[in-house]
């Protein structure tokens, strides 16, 4: 028995239920494909701190496996393409996969076992619940978060993270380069290194050490990441921590020391996380459409300009430009800021959501699809808001959550007035009567 097991966003050993099933194989083959932009809105690759943190995520897990006798192969190309060649030349019996959301993640394995006449069996994910622990079949799934609150609360226990995989079978022959290193650093301004280990210490400093929980639900809206915010969802996001080890910490804090509303509201946050977690599953490729799951038409436009200022944090509105420049500095932004960048661009610029949600996709560091995508529905009033969408006030955004401006001076928000429009000789109407 010859296996494969392809990481996606599992980078870790312990809690990876996937690659805990290859003990009685023969050899196992670890793959890595590095990740391709979506294909209907190609922004040329993943921003620099994201392949900054997921590279770090990937030496580190690399050099985890070493000590256990195994290795990473990490490649580049689509896994259509790479998976069915790599079964080929190692004479592969099984894969194995942990599951993952979304449309064209779940529209590839599908893909490999049609293709592939060897056993693809896709395992548990980075959720808090399996699928058959839910208290409703996914089609029945609620389109608003406060229902599947209640029903998974109630009658729900998260179950405690498996082991950590100690022994692993030996690798195929194979050749297994060095990851090249990321030409970024983590920037001063929000130093959160990529790996498993940077996870474990985030955690640790922010539930005991500092005991910011405490006080989460007051500070959770900060706009700077340190000084309110957990900061854990990069190595959620990416595997490198088990969003059940994180519960579970939570619960042994609060039996520990203290339970409070905020303890509460970190494992609260979790629960949105789950929620977009299964959401994605079932809204599959209306996630990326226009108007959503609900299928109501929505009027947006793509103004290229209008767009580019935006990414660019160059817009009229200095909160919003300092929310930005921070995304692609960083490769993080407050859940508030995503908020108020996402109501910007769809209802003081007219945009279209879905090449914020692509934006932030590229730069994000903590990128998720679940939680990216169903957010930008939410502001947008295409997924599970049921007030129909948010429209945030800028001004008083700014009044409440940078009062003095310190946040906007920090991050250049304070540029050159923009034209709203820029008319040209392309836009000019034309007189059908004098054609």
């Amino acid at each position: 028995m010859r296996h494969l097991h392809w990481f996606r966003n599992d980078l870790r050993l312990n809690d990876n239920p996937a690659l805990a099933s290859h003990a009685a194989a023969e050899s196992l083959l670890c793959l890595y494909l590095m990740p391709n932009p979506r294909p209907w809105c190609n922004l040329n690759g993943i921003g620099k701190q994201r392949d900054r943190f997921l590279r770090e995520s990937l030496i580190e897990l690399k050099a985890a496996l070493n000590k256990r006798g195994q290795d990473l192969l990490v490649l580049e190309g689509s896994p259509e393409l790479v998976i069915p060649h790599i079964v080929e030349r190692f004479a592969i019996t099984e894969i194995s996969v942990s599951r993952e959301p979304g449309f064209y993640e779940s529209q590839t394995i599908e893909f490999l076992e049609e293709r592939l006449s060897i056993p693809v069996v896709t395992h548990r994910g980075n959720s808090l619940f399996a699928e058959d622990e839910l208290p409703m079949p996914l089609e029945d799934l609620p389109g608003v978060f406060s229902p599947f609150r209640r029903k998974v609360e109630k009658k729900l226990f998260v179950r405690k993270p498996i082991d950590e995989v100690e022994r692993l079978p030996p690798t195929p022959a194979a050749q297994f380069d060095a990851i090249p290193k990321a030409t970024e650093k983590p920037p001063m301004a929000l130093p959160l290194p990529g790996g498993r280990q940077a996870g474990l210490r985030r955690l640790k400093q922010f539930v005991y050490d500092e005991e910011r929980i405490t006080e989460y639900k007051l500070t959770r809206n900060c706009l700077d990441g340190l000084d309110g915010s957990s900061t854990l969802s990069p190595w959620l996001a990416n595997g490198n921590l088990s969003v059940r080890e994180v519960a579970h910490t939570i619960f042994d804090f609060e039996q520990q020391r203290v339970a409070n509303e905020s303890t509460y509201w970190l494992f609260f946050e979790l629960l949105w996380r789950e929620f977009f977690h299964w959401r994605a599953h079932v809204d599959g490729q209306s996630m990326f459409q226009l108007s959503g799951a609900t299928g109501k038409p929505r009027r947006s436009s793509f103004e290229p300009r209008a767009f580019a200022r935006w990414c660019a944090g160059d817009t009229n509105y200095p909160i919003v430009n300092a929310l930005m420049r921070q995304l692609v500095a960083t490769g993080w932004m407050s859940n508030r800021g995503r908020q108020i960048a996402a109501s910007c661009l769809i209802n003081e610029l007219d945009g279209d959501w879905r090449f914020g949600a692509a934006f932030f996709e590229k730069h994000l560091i903590d990128y998720d699809v679940g939680s990216n995508y169903g957010n930008w529905q939410y502001i947008a009033g295409v997924g599970s808001d049921p007030r129909g969408g948010r429209h945030f006030n800028l001004e008083k955004q700014t009044a409440d959550h940078d009062p003095e401006g310190l946040f906007i001076e920090k991050w250049g928000g304070n540029r050159p007035a923009q034209p709203d429009y820029i008319t040209d000789a392309a836009d000019w109407p034309i007189d059908n009567e004098k054609v």
